[in-house]
């Protein structure tokens, strides 16, 4: 999954990207709000982490900005004011949740998943096709009982697919919301992570789930 932070204190940005790159989310950052909104507005994201007291535009004017654009990805608020009044004004700018600095990290991922889950209008956190199921809360795989250890990258790969099972992914989804703003798109990676996930998902099982089709993309299914 894509997020989109927009911290201006560099020391949390840097923390926080780092711990979200390691639970396997793909992180582009921005430090004021001017550029959060541009990122925001030209890009797609599955969340976005705003901070309220940003440079140039306050993240109270980039959420409202960005709901009178239509633009619904659910927004994470951060900020280090926490009376009332404050959480009421992040909330009635559009803002899904909110979050009071300082946090744990812990608690931020899963409120990530819990916005991301709500936004899917999914009610149960595990994504299962056959005997294959994935629990993105626990970062766990299992293929008919079996624990299956993925990467981080290898885990939001399948993961995009099984969100979109039955569905054609093309290449240019798995690298829009796997990897972030700065990947070069000609690279022949997501291939090579789909070759690999067969090795790991599909070697030795009856039924083969990930699919090719060439020229066009990749599909989880029961079937070709």
């Amino acid at each position: 999954m894509r997020i989109l932070l927009i911290e201006d204190e560099r020391r949390l940005s840097s923390v926080v990207k780092k711990g979200l790159t390691e639970e396997g989310f793909a992180v582009d950052t921005a430090f004021d709000g001017e550029e959060g909104q541009y990122l925001a507005e030209s890009e797609n994201y599955d969340l976005i982490i705003l901070d309220i007291m940003l440079p140039k535009v306050d993240g109270l004017t980039v959420c409202k900005e960005l709901r009178a654009k239509n633009i619904k990805t659910p927004i994470l608020m951060l900020t280090a004011k926490t009376t009332v009044e404050d959480k009421a004004a992040g909330l009635d700018s559009g803002a899904d949740d909110y979050l009071a600095k300082p946090f744990a990290f812990l608690e931020l991922r899963s409120r990530i998943h819990a916005l991301i889950r709500r936004s899917k209008q999914d009610p149960s956190p595990t994504l299962t096709i056959a005997d294959l199921v994935l629990d993105p809360i626990r970062h766990k795989v299992t293929r008919d009982g079996k624990d299956i250890s993925l990467t981080p990258k290898e885990f939001s790969v399948l993961e995009i697919l099984l969100r979109h099972k039955d569905e054609v992914v093309t290449r240019t989804m798995i690298i829009e919301h796997v990897w972030d703003y700065n990947f070069d798109s000609m690279s022949n990676v997501v291939d090579v992570f789909i070759a690999q996930l067969r090795r790991k998902v599909d070697k030795g099982a009856k039924i083969q789930l990930i699919h090719t089709l060439h020229g066009v993309g990749y599909r989880v299914s029961k079937g070709i």
